[in-house]
């Protein structure tokens, strides 16, 4: 079992950053593969970032990539997801989600564990 708690969003004007973080419970936070989700109001769940349990490997998706950075601190059991040259349509609820399998990274479905989401919102 794994829980999840989120922290850092709030109201940034654009072309500013935040990180993210995401604190996880329980000993074997190593073993899992950790993700970011976003949501927007109207709007479905979308992939944002994930990192493989050692931190090695990650996947973005292209709305995000060169502007947002996953990492992972195992000894803190912390995720972050650095944030720069946020844009307005960053604004969202931001997720954390923990799975244990690699694949099929973008797809919400697959993760196990979800924090409870922390809002992001850039105004223009």
């Amino acid at each position: 079992q794994v829980q999840l708690v989120e922290s850092g969003g709030g109201l940034v004007q654009a072309g500013d950053s935040l990180r993210l973080s995401c604190a996880a419970s329980g000993r074997t936070f190593s073993s899992y593969i950790m993700g970011w989700f976003r949501q927007a109001p109207g709007k479905e769940r979308e992939f944002v970032a994930a990192i493989m349990w050692n931190g090695v490997s990650t996947s973005y998706a292209d709305s995000v990539k060169g502007r947002f950075t996953i990492s992972r601190d195992n000894a803190k059991n912390t995720v972050y997801l650095q944030m720069n040259s946020l844009k307005p349509e960053d604004t969202a609820a931001y997720y954390c989600a923990a799975k244990q399998k690699w694949g099929g990274n973008s797809r919400a479905d697959v993760y196990d564990y979800w924090g409870q989401g922390t809002q992001v919102t850039v105004s223009s």
